[in-house]
């Protein structure tokens, strides 16, 4: 799997994949537990019916981090942490890289409605 400009960092201890400075995926493996955080804007409702997946804990569920989390021996749904780790990059990445993938961006998150003057 390569995206560009990707790299990888250890902000406080924990595995992190980075594009221009920014991180799109965070991977921890504690005890006999596999996790990883991605920003999903655009499917994380669905994400979070899994029974593996909850919200980003430090607030960043709000804005749409959510993290899957997996016991040894656990099945890994491989297409779908791919797809999500798709879904961050493109939401972390400037346009111009996400571009190089080809593909459709995911759509931006809907700005809140702005108040009318009177």
């Amino acid at each position: 799997m390569a995206y560009p400009e990707a790299t990888e960092d250890f902000p406080w201890g924990h595995r992190a994949i980075k594009v221009k400075g920014k991180a799109f995926i965070f991977l921890a493996i504690e005890k006999d537990v596999f996790s990883l955080s991605v920003k999903l804007p655009e499917s994380r409702y669905e994400a979070l019916m899994l029974p593996f997946a909850e919200p980003t804990g430090y607030g960043l569920g709000k804005s749409g981090w959510v993290t899957a989390k997996f016991t040894r021996g656990e099945p890994v749904p491989v297409d779908i942490i791919l797809s999500w780790i798709d879904e961050s990059y493109r939401a972390i990445a400037p346009k111009k890289l996400s571009a190089q993938l080809g593909g459709m961006p995911p759509k931006p998150a809907p700005k809140k409605a702005r108040k009318k003057k009177p």
